[in-house]
């Protein structure tokens, strides 16, 4: 038997027992160590989802428990090994896993966490103890001698990644501006200083002194409150009048960090937007874009290159991410974790919280 959060409805997490299912020779069973919580965790327990009763938990990291043979030779891991877990399930036969871009698959039959997909058992999310993993899962191998609250920054560490430098093309000696100082946030400044930029600026709310303190502590030159200055003046006092040569915008809902990433970008400089506005319309000046001859870019999700690289910054043990990472809880105090990551307790500062079953 299993233990499991189930999400029953809105704000409804009920944990139960379940049986952990047989499996046979072309999927597995993994034993889970740790998920990472995060915004979209937020709102999807909040609102109930869309899927009806479901585990939550789309950053699954643990122990391969058992292991059929075909999966094994298919994965290239066997029972003992640590792996990390991609969310969207691929059909490997579109247009967009022969890229290899996952995340986009045009007939993905589910997500893990989100949208459960045919199995023969509810266990498909991470907030549990053991989680089913479908024959076409996508998994990537992580050093077990990791502590796994560190070790589940992987989902953060890469979407810093592939947002900041793959989308943004962050190249050595730039100048990076990163709007929203969360744990994406501070990734982002991390992938940044690893791919060679010399000047990073991350804003923040005055709420959020305490994020800003350790996004300096992990790379970041200067910090600026949004709520005290204005942000394009201050970037371009900073920079000389060079501006930002990429800015990125993790920022949820908040429409003016957008306007003020366009006015604090450079001439032929990037946006990066990856902070969902939740559908409120944002009004912007279009002659900025092409008088600044901008690239405007989306940010979604996270791939396998990304992920592969967040895992070798993380066994590099170059940065101190115990910093990032400042809370943990087990699966009965997940209601309580999100009041924390939504900065609903008063003395508890987070930014990283890892869920450990």
């Amino acid at each position: 038997m299993a233990r499991a959060a189930f999400l029953t409805g809105p704000d409804t997490v009920e944990v139960h027992r379940v049986p952990v299912p047989e499996h046979g020779d072309d999927d597995a069973i993994l034993r889970i160590e740790a998920n990472g919580l995060c915004g979209s965790d937020i709102e999807q327990i909040r609102t109930g989802g869309r899927a009806g009763r479901v585990v939550p938990g789309h950053e699954p990291l643990g122990v391969i428990e058992s292991i059929g043979a075909a999966a094994a030779e298919r994965w290239g891991v066997q029972a003992g090994d640590r792996v990390v877990v991609e969310v969207v399930l691929p059909c490997r036969a579109c247009r967009q896993c022969a890229a290899g871009i996952f995340s986009a698959c045009e007939n993905s039959p589910g997500s893990y966490g989100y949208r459960p997909f045919p199995a023969p058992t509810q266990l498909l999310g991470g907030f549990a103890e053991y989680m089913y993993l479908h024959p076409d899962s996508v998994v990537h191998r992580m050093d077990a001698g990791i502590p796994a609250n560190i070790a589940a920054l992987y989902n953060s560490l890469a979407a810093g990644i592939r947002w900041g430098v793959h989308l943004g093309r962050v190249a050595p000696g730039d100048t990076v501006a990163i709007f929203g100082a969360g744990q994406r946030g501070i990734a982002t400044a991390i992938a940044a200083k690893a791919a060679g930029a010399s000047h990073v600026i991350a804003t923040g709310l005055t709420r959020d002194a305490h994020k800003l303190g350790v996004a300096r502590d992990l790379g970041v030159d200067d910090t600026i409150f949004a709520d005290v200055d204005d942000v394009p003046s201050r970037i371009r006092e900073l920079t000389e009048g060079r501006l930002a040569d990429v800015v990125v915008d993790l920022t949820p809902v908040a429409a003016q960090p957008v306007r003020d990433a366009l006015e604090a970008v450079k001439m032929g400089g990037t946006v990066v937007l990856a902070g969902l506005k939740h559908g409120h319309p944002i009004e912007i000046v279009t002659d900025t874009l092409v008088q600044k001859a901008i690239t405007l870019v989306g940010a979604r999700g996270v791939e396998g290159v990304s992920i592969r690289e967040a895992i070798t910054l993380i066994e590099s043990g170059s940065y101190p991410l115990e910093k990032l990472n400042t809370h943990v809880f087990g699966l009965d105090e997940l209601p309580y974790a999100l009041d924390v990551l939504e900065g609903k307790v008063a003395g508890e500062d987070a930014i990283h919280i890892a869920i450990l079953p």
